[in-house]
């Protein structure tokens, strides 16, 4: 079917009146309350933690300088919480590439090509100026302008500057609106799934079709990490309301959609 504006915002005004069914909470909550899953996240999302090789990045710089030493280090850690302490570091050096760094290598861990990756997005003459652009703009105007100045980068798909966003939100002391949440296709399947079944019960049988292109897999406008944006906060009250104890912080929930606690089917 061809793509219909107005029925994409009677899905997306759908998903706002019903951000999570009973089910949903439900779920979250047996994962908070799980020692072997959720537990260690009652806090807080900082203890999530990767695993990379250190060796490999030897090519990539900036390297922050909160991290392992490359050419010591065979294997190495980097939790969420080290990742903000990293962009603060840089933030003080005024170094948003060392920053963009610290999050690639959470972002990437194990994949080998990640390196490649960071590399090349950084080598681009305006990447630089983009990432400074992007901060200011979280800054002064909100999480929706700052997208949209990365959206440009070539090679920088949102999957992986929205952790740059992510991170960047937690790591300055202000930003104008609700703080970034990382947006990937996982997160985005989660979402098309629920648009879809939120359709359907409201009799709309066009849901899936416009969810599959609404929520695809990945080239999100601006308008459409908006709607995560109001979704993820909107679902997050919803948890904080119940009596699960879900702490107050909206990345506890992208981690826990994640991994896959809810499919929402």
């Amino acid at each position: 079917m061809r793509y219909d504006q107005q029925r994409a915002d009677k899905l997306d005004e759908a998903m706002l009146e019903l951000p999570l069914p009973g089910s949903a909470v439900e779920a979250l909550g047996w994962w908070l309350a799980d020692p072997k899953h959720g537990r260690r996240y009652v806090n807080g999302s900082g203890p999530h933690t990767i695993l990379y090789a250190p060796a490999k990045w030897t090519a990539v710089t900036p390297w922050p300088t909160t991290f392992a030493d490359r050419a010591a280090a065979e294997s190495a850690s980097v939790s969420r919480a080290d990742v903000v302490t990293a962009v603060r570091a840089a933030e003080r050096s005024e170094s948003w590439a060392e920053a963009f760094v610290a999050t690639q290598v959470w972002g990437y861990g194990g994949i080998g090509y990640g390196p490649y990756r960071t590399r090349q997005v950084l080598a681009q003459p305006r990447a630089e100026a983009a990432l400074t652009k992007s901060v200011s703009l979280l800054a002064d105007e909100g999480a929706v302008a700052a997208y949209k100045a990365l959206n440009t980068v070539h090679g920088l798909g949102p999957a992986f500057f929205t952790k740059f966003l992510y991170f960047v939100g937690l790591a300055l002391p202000e930003v104008k609106g609700p703080r970034p949440l990382i947006l990937d296709r996982t997160l985005a399947r989660v979402l098309r799934r629920h648009a879809t079944n939120v359709g359907r019960a409201r009799g709309y049988e066009w849901s899936e079709a416009v969810a599959r292109w609404i929520w695809r897999d990945g080239g999100w406008s601006s308008h459409r990490y908006d709607v995560y944006l109001r979704w993820m906060y909107a679902a997050n009250a919803r948890l904080t309301a119940a009596s699960i104890d879900w702490p107050a912080a909206p990345d506890v929930l992208e981690l826990a959609l994640f991994t896959d606690v809810w499919n929402s089917e």
